[in-house]
């Protein structure tokens, strides 16, 4: 385990209308913390992500993850040392069972036998999917809740060291949410939450990164951002929803 698996230096990015979505990120994550990345819809947080495991490449700047930095070169070890978790399973699901889906990323990597059988079930295991039950069941048959929990299956089976994570309650019921969440907490990996759900980041991350017109506006501890209704605002964020609950201010929120 790397101490920082994640740093960025100077990373900017234009899309290939010349609109800039990042201007000079510079971020650096330690091995087990869990981050929010938040902000407003177009401020950046997806193209920030995407260029976590290579989707996207450095125009200008840095950025290296574990021991390679973010280039061609490298995207085969990048890509197992990240997963990414899109915000609609739906386009992370496509085999015809959730065996062959969890399986698809370890067989790509040439395990096969006990040893990919092994740890097939071990992932599903970790998200509290039992192998029994749901191994032959198509995904498309599955809950919002349980497709989102085989979409992260699939990328625990690669064995990464960071988890990305993009808007992950979004269209799960509360129920579902809840759920996702206390997997989230008990998952030993790096994690970067991309989120429009403010209460969820002060539930999982003691840290948050706001992104405002692809900069860096803040970094640093969720409860104190959380709590400045007037800086949130202006960045085009409404205050977690749990201002409205009796304990609230969130310092005194249960963590």
């Amino acid at each position: 385990m790397h101490h920082n698996p994640v740093k960025i230096e100077n990373l900017s990015y234009n899309y290939p209308d010349g609109t800039q979505a990042l201007q000079n990120i510079n971020l650096s994550i330690q091995a087990n913390e869990r981050v929010a990345l938040i902000g407003a819809n177009g401020s950046g947080k997806s193209t920030l992500q995407f260029h976590l495991n290579g989707i996207f490449l450095p125009q200008a700047g840095q950025i290296q993850v574990g021991e390679w930095p973010v280039n061609e070169q490298n995207l085969t070890e990048i890509r197992n040392f990240v997963g990414l978790v899109f915000q609609n399973p739906d386009d992370q699901l496509f085999m015809s069972t959730v065996w062959e889906d969890v399986a698809f990323g370890p067989m790509n990597r040439g395990l096969e036998g006990e040893q990919l059988e092994q740890r097939v079930i071990e992932a599903m295991e970790s998200v509290n999917i039992d192998p029994h039950t749901y191994a032959h069941r198509n995904p498309d048959n599955l809950s919002g809740g349980e497709k989102k929990r085989v979409a992260i299956a699939g990328v625990l089976a690669m064995e990464p060291q960071i988890l990305v994570l993009d808007e992950p309650s979004a269209q799960l019921d509360p129920r579902s949410r809840r759920q996702l969440l206390e997997l989230l907490k008990t998952l030993p990996l790096t994690q970067l939450v991309a989120t429009h759900d403010l209460d969820l980041a002060v539930e999982l991350c003691d840290r948050t990164v706001i992104l405002s017109q692809g900069q860096v506006v803040y970094d640093g501890d969720t409860v104190e951002v959380m709590n400045d209704a007037d800086f949130l605002q202006q960045h085009a964020l409404e205050p977690p929803l749990c201002y409205s609950r009796p304990y609230c201010n969130l310092a005194d929120a249960p963590m």
